[in-house]
């Protein structure tokens, strides 16, 4: 399926937290700071960025879990921050769904698979009566892998991929136009990660459903994602198509994640000796560097990078890939030499 237009865009979030312990005053700490980025129907986008990058405020934001301190959240055009309330809203709300990363706390023990699944039904009013619902939540639990005969069960008696397949039957439920997925294979064994990644990517594709995938191992993104997002310190450092972000990343952050990527081809069995190493640690969200926040760990950084913010600019030679990045044609030629060694 080719993406069509728009169905899920973000304008300018952003979102702070009360900074935590004694001692701080009135600090805050910088979650997520002026991000704008677009879904478009039957695309499948990919955020990745370190731990505390903020991919999951954007996630709840994008969700309507957590309400920006600024920008806007439209669905299909509308602002999902002014329709959470009434009918209208929940119509709006029923658009969007998340798979949350925890598969162990995201489902309520007390309750049987049926009542987890069938709530979305319940609260949207989308069945005719309870042997519709019930037969609803039989069909969704089969088209995620799952028998029929689970529906009287409760969590406890499910492993983790098993737990995970029924949250993303209850997100189903709603018949939603977008999925945020929030890391949701980081908490699974690697053996069943594949699974779940294979799951979602069949029923983007049967029912055209946008998604969201948030992650810190860029090995799996890349096997979901037709766009990539790379986040670092609240902010965007790259967007574009995920072929071209992986093959020339135009970001010295970018470049940087993917040096450290495992690969098991055999042609760039060398590229781990050319891992970028970044200095000393990620700066701290309660008082993040001025300018480009990656300027104290980048090894292009000069005067200007300390001083201006880079504008989210098309890359030379790739219009389908954007960077914040004032040294973007040296990073490239950088990029480009290390591939030919």
């Amino acid at each position: 399926m080719q993406p069509g237009d728009v169905v899920l865009e973000a304008r300018d979030l952003v979102k702070t937290y009360p900074a935590r312990g004694t001692g701080v005053g009135r600090r805050r700490v910088s979650a997520v700071d002026g991000v704008s980025l677009s879904l478009h129907r039957g695309e499948a986008l990919g955020i990745v960025g370190e731990s505390g990058c903020g991919k999951s405020t954007l996630a709840r934001m994008l969700v309507g879990l957590e309400v920006p301190d600024s920008g806007q959240v439209l669905v299909d055009g509308a602002d999902l921050r002014s329709g959470l309330r009434g009918r209208s809203g929940r119509g709006l709300r029923r658009r969007v769904q998340m798979i949350f990363q925890d598969p162990f706390l995201s489902l309520n023990p007390r309750l049987t698979v049926e009542e987890i699944v069938a709530e979305p039904i319940v609260v949207h009013r989308l069945a005719k009566s309870r042997d519709d619902r019930r037969q609803q939540v039989g069909d969704l639990l089969e088209r995620v892998g799952l028998s029929r005969g689970v529906m009287d069960r409760f969590p406890h008696q499910f492993s983790g991929g098993q737990r995970q397949r029924i949250g993303v039957a209850r997100a189903l439920a709603a018949r939603p136009e977008v999925l945020i997925c929030d890391e949701p294979v980081s908490a699974l064994d690697v053996s069943v990660q594949a699974q779940v990644v294979n799951l979602l990517r069949r029923l983007q594709r049967e029912d055209g459903i946008s998604l969201v995938f948030i992650a810190h191992d860029l090995s799996v993104v890349r096997h979901v994602a037709d766009r990539i997002a790379v986040m670092y310190l609240g902010h965007l450092a790259e967007t574009g198509d995920a072929h071209t972000v992986y093959e020339r990343p135009a970001h010295p952050y970018t470049q940087a994640l993917l040096s450290a990527v495992p690969t098991v081809d055999p042609a760039a069995r060398g590229r781990l000796s050319r891992r970028i190493l970044l200095k000393g640690d990620p700066p701290s969200p309660i008082d993040p560097p001025s300018g480009c926040r990656f300027h104290t760990r980048c090894p292009l950084a000069t005067e200007i990078c300390s001083q201006q913010r880079p504008e989210m600019l098309p890359t030379p030679g790739a219009a389908t890939v954007s960077a914040a990045c004032h040294h973007v044609e040296t990073a490239l030629g950088q990029g480009d030499r290390a591939q030919a060694s």
